[in-house]
């Protein structure tokens, strides 16, 4: 069973940065796409970011301020924001999806909350 935990939530001021990283583990086959949602309270949870292969993208709302990216190594995935705003405010959730020979399984963390302060 994979399991993923993200690490680096916290309180931050609003234009300020703050690192996400989200480890998989209990991996029996190869890791495809990874990715980060977000979800603010009394809202939706929303793709924000999503990385396959070497190919990235990114909701509008954090383009250009958002950076994801991996270590296949390490199974891990990162998210670098920058410039934060106060709506960036939400519990951030991680997810990889697992390759298996007849399917690809998508597994999700248990979510790190990110508040950003004005």
């Amino acid at each position: 069973q994979v399991q993923l935990v993200e690490s680096g939530g916290g309180l931050v001021q609003a234009g300020g940065s703050r690192r996400l990283s989200c480890a998989a583990s209990g991996t029996n086959y190869a890791i495809g796409a990874m990715g980060w949602y977000r979800q603010a309270p009394g809202k939706q949870r929303d793709l924000i970011a999503h990385i396959t292969g070497g190919a990235t993208s990114y909701a509008e709302s954090v383009k250009g301020r958002f950076t994801i990216s991996r270590d296949n190594a390490k199974n891990t995935v990162y998210l670098q924001m920058n410039s934060l705003k106060p709506e960036d405010t939400a519990v951030y959730y991680c997810y990889a999806g697992e390759v298996t020979p007849t399917d690809i399984v998508d597994y999700w963390g248990k979510g790190t909350l990110v508040t950003v302060s004005s």
